[in-house]
């Protein structure tokens, strides 16, 4: 990208940044966003479908940027204290833009994408997980789980907030990731009542 390319990026990111802090995504159009921005619309529409496109792309660099500061994104599943711990601190590190990108409609969409990032990592590391039920399942419920406490709780005393994340997640791991003796499996009933 040469250096007049990342000018117009940067000023439509700053232009668009902006207009998310003061509107829902709904709100934003093309044309008061390439206003601000100072670039015809044109100028756009040749980066970007349309404010969906560029608010995804938006996302998706956050996210990499906050996984890229995790130590081994693995770690979820080997030390469930320290991997809650950074990602905690990174996410903290990029609340305010966090709260810009992810806000309105698309408050759901940060769990969403740290759980698809998160195993993409880790797959990538340990292909043999990509279709082990159990491993995706405890993924899922790990990742979700703890981003919603996070954020239920985000104004609560964040140390015990993460001392009760990690008790839950060591927890769930120690039961399923280990060989667990018959009296120690969850018995759960096969109801049937949907088929």
């Amino acid at each position: 990208m040469d250096l007049r390319q990342q000018r117009t990026r940067r000023s439509v990111v700053n232009a668009f940044l902006a207009l998310r802090s003061e509107k829902p995504i709904e709100k934003i159009t093309v044309r008061e966003l390439t206003e601000r921005a100072e670039i015809h619309k044109a100028t756009f529409y040749l980066h970007y479908h349309d404010i969906y496109e560029l608010s995804e792309e938006l996302e998706w660099e956050i996210i990499d940027d906050i996984l890229r500061g995790l130590s081994d994104p693995a770690e979820l599943l080997t030390d469930p204290e320290r991997f809650n711990e950074e990602l905690y601190c990174l996410l903290m590190a990029h609340e305010s833009l966090l709260s810009i990108l992810f806000s309105g409609s698309r408050a759901g969409m940060l769990a969403v994408r740290l759980e698809k990032r998160l195993k993409d990592y880790i797959f990538e590391r340990h292909p043999d997980f990509r279709n082990d039920l159990e491993k995706n399942v405890i993924l899922t419920y790990l990742i979700h789980g703890a981003y919603h406490a996070y954020m239920q709780y985000r104004d609560a005393d964040s140390k015990q907030v993460l001392l009760m994340i990690n008790t839950m997640a060591s927890t769930v791991l120690n039961l399923y990731t280990r060989p667990a003796s018959p009296a120690e499996t969850p018995q759960i009933e096969n109801r049937s009542d949907c088929e």
